[in-house]
């Protein structure tokens, strides 16, 4: 094991990089706390007049005291929807949360969000949930408040593989799997929304607040004629007295929670994957400072070596290739006592052993070639791997080509397309083109994916493309018999470079869910923790095979 990183005096760059950092993540948290409001204070009241909790307040109280609910995609939906008055977090909260010290997946409808209504996001946002409770093995607990689809935007939601239905069909899938599902109907639960509590193993439903049943009052009349009200159509008693539909009644929502806390109680042990934990200890150096190290333009370059120390167990890494391929880092190293391998772009300028100065942040030959080989070797020994991207993409050019660095590219991008153990993906910088695919983004399969808050997530830097766009601006005009004034130029590139810039920042992925969480860089030896303690949930490893891979 070999110690990396180095005591860091608050000068005024370092000084200066704290606080743009600090500022990014204290607007992150300003979005949050007025998410948190859901629908606002009035639908609040209008919910505890009703003698009802808030979503939030449902999952405190299930959740064990004094332990913490990691909650993902908290910024769903943000920005979007303006139209329809917006949908905080898409009127639906999920996260990982201990119940009897079992993690559990909780997803709790937002009923002050339109009546708990589902967007197109919010199904989307349900899919992920019911993917990781899949992908780990846990148990899933799902409060429901829910008006059903949003009929507005029906078109979005409804038909399609990923859509509205695809949520039953993860109902049945899990079940065959042996994942504990289990449904607290504490609201309305109309038509195909139905489905997903009695396709659980397991539904309690409230007295007087929740029913079930696939067309309410208003519809039955208009269908069929028959004048009924709710409660007698489908509410508390009559599904579970009459109908035998769900298996406990309860009065209200504490003691429903309590019921759920009672099950989970006695379920049995299961099988974990087996991933190596030792004793946790804390780095050498504090993690806060993680905010003075990175920079406050991402195209600066910074030591990656240093972020680590400030990441893994007592600052220690042994690390695979040092000498080679450095502008990416590989190394085993341990992050709260789990071992874990980690793949890190170097941000550095590095020299290479013939002299050759190499750009940080870019994926060369042998760096790809090093990375394919460390984690085809972490698939071998059921080691969890940790990617950390600020990557900028593959190194470009004729030498580059020359050397193949299409064909070493494809062998760490199969590799890493092919792996089986547990991936988790922090976005720290740029994760720019080919250079996110390759680093383990969203679309390889993470087991979970998060962002600092200077993450930026596009098809190339901000700078290249809006001079790429720019150009073909003026080609299109020039065609057209028009010519810009330098004046005009100026003004479009800023507009071209403001949309860009606002399309490649974390609040919009993270509304798209493209990342899981936007997360506080002094806290990411804790998510890391999370998931990988999430991951050895699921026994069930298949045998690494890579497929082709090139020599």
């Amino acid at each position: 094991m070999k110690k990396i990183g180095s005591e860091i005096k608050p000068t005024e760059v370092f000084l200066r990089r704290e606080d743009y950092q600090k500022n990014l993540y204290r607007k992150i948290t300003a979005i949050k706390e007025k998410i948190t409001l859901g629908g606002g204070k009035e639908a609040i009241k209008k919910q505890h007049e009703k003698g009802k909790l808030t979503a939030r307040e449902r999952i405190e109280k299930l959740i064990d005291q004094k332990s913490k609910f990691f909650e993902l995609n908290s910024l769903a939906a943000f920005g979007m929807y303006e139209e329809f008055g917006g949908a905080p977090s898409s009127g639906t909260i999920y996260g990982i949360g201990k119940i009897h010290g079992r993690d559990c997946v909780i997803v709790a409808n937002d009923a002050t969000v339109k009546a708990g209504a589902w967007f197109p996001i919010t199904a989307k946002k349900n899919l992920r949930a019911q993917e990781i409770a899949m992908e780990n093995c846990l148990p899933i607990i799902y409060l429901v408040d829910s008006a059903g689809v949003f009929l507005p935007l029906q078109e979005e939601i409804f038909p399609d593989k990923e859509h509205f239905g695809r949520i039953f069909r993860n109902n049945a899938v899990m079940s065959a799997m042996g994942i504990p599902q289990i449904s607290a109907i504490m609201g309305p639960c109309v038509a195909g929304g139905a489905y997903l509590p009695i396709m659980s193993d397991e539904a309690l439903i409230v007295e007087g607040e929740g029913s079930v049943f696939l067309a309410g009052a208003h519809l039955v009349k208009a269908a069929i004629g028959e004048e009924i009200d709710n409660e007698n159509l489908g509410g508390a008693r009559v599904q579970s007295n009459i109908s035998g539909v769900t298996d406990y009644i309860v009065k209200n929502d504490e003691e429903c929670l309590s019921q759920i806390r009672n099950i989970v109680q006695k379920f049995g042990d299961t099988p974990k994957a087996g991933f190596n934990r030792l004793e946790p200890v804390m780095p050498l150096y504090p993690p806060k400072e993680i905010y003075g190290i990175l920079p406050e333009d991402t195209i600066k370059p910074y030591d990656t070596y240093e972020l680590l120390a400030r990441i893994v167990d007592n600052s220690e890494i042994d690390e695979y290739k040092a000498g080679y391929g450095k502008t990416l880092i590989t190394a085993y190293a341990r992050i709260d006592g789990w071992a874990v391998g980690i793949v890190a772009n170097q941000r550095n300028i590095v020299k290479t052993e013939t002299g050759e100065m190499q750009i940080g942040g870019v994926i060369y030959s042998d760096s790809a070639d090093k990375a394919a080989r460390f984690i085809m070797n972490c698939n071998q020994k059921k080691i969890p791997l940790v990617f950390l991207q600020d990557v900028t993409g593959f190194m470009v050019g004729s030498k580059a080509e020359h050397g193949g660095i299409i064909k070493d590219g494809a062998k760490m991008v199969n590799a890493v397309a092919n792996s089986v153990v547990p991936k988790i993906t922090i976005i720290v910088g740029n994760s720019f083109g080919a250079g996110n695919y390759a680093m383990c983004g969203k679309a390889y399969d993470p087991r979970f994916i998060f962002a600092y808050p200077s993450a930026k997530i596009a098809v190339m830097g901000g700078q290249q493309a809006s001079s790429v766009l720019l150009d073909i601006k003026i080609k299109q005009m020039q065609k057209t018999g028009k010519e810009f004034s330098e004046q005009q130029k100026e003004k479009l590139l800023k507009e071209i470079i403001d949309s860009y810039e606002e399309k490649s920042n974390p609040v919009y992925a993270a509304a798209r869910l493209w990342i899981d969480e936007i997360i506080s860089p002094e806290h990411t030896r804790e998510y890391i923790s999370m998931a990988i303690n999430s991951a050895n949930n699921n026994y069930n490893i298949p045998k690494f095979n890579v497929g082709v891979i090139q020599t």
